[in-house]
This record gives C-alpha cells, structure tokens and sequence, in this order.
C-alpha cells in the first residue's frame, strides 16, 4: 500500500518517519504507521527490507534508513499526521514496474520487488519479534 500526500513531494510512497529517543526501531516503526495511517491500523512486523546510510542534509550530514516489511492484519486506514489527506492505493507490482505511476524516491520498484519476495518468504513463519531490550541495559 502505498500514500500520495497532497502537501508533500508529488508521487507515491510509503510511510516514512524518524525514530525518537529511546525507541527501537520495531517500536518506531510501530508508532510511524499509527500516526500516518490511523490508531485502528494492525501491522505484523515481518523483518528488514533493506538498510542504507545516506546524506541528508548540511545539519544532518549522515542518516540512517531501515526499510521494514511489514503483513496489514486490518482495521481502518485514516492518514493522519503529515499524512493527513493522502490516498490511498494498493498496487501490484507489475503496476509499479510500468512506470505509469510516480513513485516517490523510499518507494523504489528494485526494493518493492524484494518485499514481496520476503512477503512471500515470511508471511507463514513464526519468526520471532525483536526483543525486549532491557531497561537498565537500554538507559546505561
């Protein structure tokens, strides 16, 4: 699923967001898809789809970006936060290789092809979450 935000860079793309301090990365990744796709969203981690470093900016010259891949398990999608106001489309791959639709630079074809490999490599497996860091461990 992808969104197309009215406010932000044309194209589509998927939901995107920063981490805050003290948070995981699952648990980021959580709270990113609540604020941007509704509270009623239910998402089933899967794994990592890719990971890259990247210069973003001239305050932030090195960034970190982690791709997750995660299984919607249901409830309403109500974009919110910067968001708010998108659409909202499911597409096949085939679509988004086409190239009929624009697609925003996170929302490349090469790594939305490797989601739905890991989709399918994943989507039936029991894998085990992240796990609980533990506080005394996480505050040191």
């Amino acid at each position: 699923m992808l969104l197309s935000s009215p406010t932000r860079q044309q194209g589509w793309q998927t939901v995107s967001g920063a981490l805050e301090a003290g948070e995981t990365v699952q648990d980021g990744t959580l709270r990113g898809m609540a604020e941007e796709l509704g509270p009623d969203v239910r998402v089933r981690p899967l794994g990592v789809v890719h990971a890259q470093s990247f210069h973003y900016d001239q305050k932030v010259r090195f960034m970190v970006g982690v791709y997750s891949l995660l299984a919607y398990e249901g409830g309403s999608i109500v974009p919110g936060d910067d968001m708010a106001g998108s659409e909202i489309c499911w597409f096949s791959l085939d679509e988004l290789q086409s190239g009929q639709h624009q697609l925003h630079v996170t929302a490349q074809p090469w790594m939305l092809a490797r989601a739905i490999d890991l989709f399918r490599l994943w989507r039936d497996e029991n894998l085990p979450l992240q796990p609980i860091l533990d506080q005394g461990v996480r505050d040191e």
